[in-house]
């Protein structure tokens, strides 16, 4: 079996991998491999992936359930469903979005640094994103941030001023600072606003890091202005360009990053004229974090 070939690209995190078929099933010990760089680098690019819907789910559910669709309120229709998100820039005709479209305002959300799916209880384990098109000729790639090494660098009076910090997370608050006021009314009683950890042990590489996102609304227990102050210095902070790696798209890449110590955001395009579509499935983690650490401490 020929052995995968593993390339960092950040001296900090993210690696690509190539000597590997995504469209086929994985060997265990290939996967194993794959599994390993995850934990390392956090991000890895798999250039030269031509993969159905099906073929990406199937490799996501190596990692874990798959989180189900969500509605946050738009009107529009979906081009899919199952599992798979539609990332693109187009309505369910296949024609580019209306300048108005709901979906345009919701989607002006991604354009901030966030981790996918910190507003729900059980939060998103990792992301995996297969471009479909042809990238646009400017703009359009996508940008991460090592929040593990973000930590590492903060100094040690900020750390032992966040240790053990509890912060608000919803998808209303990120959705506010773009301007989308549609969120269905009912969305609160499906997702709820909860809490998560600021500071959290990360699995697959041990180590400590920030868990940050626009969804970030408050820290619990602090006045409103002041947990929010807190949260904007560390967001600076940890995007800071050190630790920040860019990534332009070619068609067939699929890139998958961890949620649970990363940071992404889409950089702007000319969407209006130039298709950009990619498709994503998310995997789920266990538990929320604070269940995490009760059960980490009850077996300590």
């Amino acid at each position: 079996m020929p052995a995968i070939q593993i390339t960092p690209l950040h001296p900090l995190f993210a690696a690509e991998v190539r000597g590997i078929d995504l469209r086929e099933r994985v060997p265990e010990p290939v996967f194993d491999e794959v599994n390993a760089a995850f934990g390392r680098y956090a991000v890895l690019l798999f250039p030269g992936q031509d993969v159905t819907d099906e073929q990406q789910v199937a490799f996501s559910q190596r990692f874990g359930p798959l989180e189900p669709l969500e509605s946050y309120g738009r009107k529009d229709r979906s081009r899919l469903q199952g599992h798979i998100s539609d990332m693109s820039n187009l309505d369910a005709d296949g024609k580019l979005w209306d300048p108005n479209s709901l979906k345009r305002l919701f989607n002006l959300g991604n354009r901030l640094w966030h981790t996918d799916s910190s507003f729900k209880h059980v939060p998103a384990l990792c992301s995996l994103l297969s471009a479909r098109s042809d990238p646009p000729p400017e703009g359009g790639g996508t940008e991460f941030t090592d929040l593990r090494a973000a930590y590492d660098a903060l100094p040690p009076g900020m750390k032992a001023r966040i240790d053990g910090l509890v912060v608000e997370h919803s998808i209303a608050r990120s959705r506010e600072l773009v301007g989308y006021t549609e969120i269905d009314p009912e969305l609160n009683k499906r997702l709820p606003p909860v809490r998560q950890r600021l500071v959290r042990v990360h699995p697959g590489s041990g180590r400590k890091t920030l868990y940050l996102a626009s969804h970030a609304s408050h820290v619990v227990g602090w006045p409103l202005g002041e947990g929010r102050a807190l949260l904007a210095e560390l967001m600076e902070f940890a995007t800071q360009p050190r630790f920040v790696w860019g990534h332009s798209w070619t068609l067939h890449d699929l890139v998958m990053w961890d949620n649970r110590c990363t940071m992404h955001r889409a950089l702007p395009y000319d969407d209006l004229t130039y298709q950009r579509v990619l498709h994503r499935t998310t995997v789920s983690e266990h538990a929320n974090t604070l269940e995490q650490l009760e059960r980490a401490e009850e077996g300590a």
